[in-house]
Formats: structure tokens, sequence, C-alpha cells
């Protein structure tokens, strides 16, 4: 029983939570990136450099054989155009996640250049000094 109250304790944790929660917006996150790259970017940049398709972009190593009309061997290709729309998708991730990091470290910086109130004199004092300021009256 106590290996299963260890886990629960360590499931629990704020940490592990918080973690939990970013891989999940995280990924979702990704879904929409690569939606907007392969929706909203990459068509116009396409259409700069001459109607281009980046996502059907290939280089064919090995043409498919093709024997009465069925494919017998499929083509060998490297789809250089799903790698071309997925390392801007990587760096649109990098540049959000870079600003996201950035902010909160200015933001933590901020908060511990904030000077602290000084702690209140211990009782001990404030009654010394009490005694002192009447016995100067």
């Amino acid at each position: 029983m106590g290996m299963i109250s260890e886990f629960k304790e360590f499931a629990m944790k704020g940490n592990l939570v918080d973690m939990a929660v970013g891989f999940i917006l995280g990924g979702a996150f990704a879904t929409v990136v690569k939606s907007l790259v392969n929706q909203v970017i990459m068509p116009p940049i396409g259409m700069l450099l001459g109607g281009v398709d980046f996502s059907n972009l290939k280089v064919t190593w090995k043409d498919a054989v093709v024997e009465n009309g069925e494919t017998v061997k499929e083509a060998v290709t490297s789809n250089v155009g799903v790698v071309i729309n997925d390392t801007i998708s990587f760096l649109i991730v990098a540049l959000v996640v870079f600003l996201v990091v950035k902010g909160m470290n200015e933001a933590k910086k901020k908060e511990e250049e904030a000077p602290a109130e000084p702690a209140p004199p211990p009782a001990q004092e404030v009654l010394l000094s009490e005694i002192r300021d009447l016995l100067k009256k």
C-alpha cells in the first residue's frame, strides 16, 4: 500500500500537473502552428516562387514500377517540401517559446529588483524606543 500512496503523492505534485498541462497545450499549439504554416504562410511563399506547392515538393530517387496499370513498386522519394514546412513550423514554435521565456525572465527580474519593505523592528526595540521618547519628555 505504501507504493500506491507514494505514487499518488508524486502524481499530485503541482509541478507534475503543471508540466502535463504544458504538454497538452504544447501539442495543441503545435497543431495550430502546423495549420498556420501549411494553410496561410506557405501558399503565398509558393506563389512568389512561381507556384511551387511545398507540400508536394519531392526529390525522386527511383521511379515507381507500373505494370498493366498497377503500381508494383512505389517510387523512392525524399519529401523535401514536408521538411521545409516542418522546419518553418519549428521556427515559429521556437520563436513563441523564446518570447514567452524572455517575458517570464523579465517579469522575474523586475520582481527581484523591486525593493523589499524593511522588516519591522523587533518588539523589544519598539518598546525601548517608546521608553526613550518618554524619558526625553
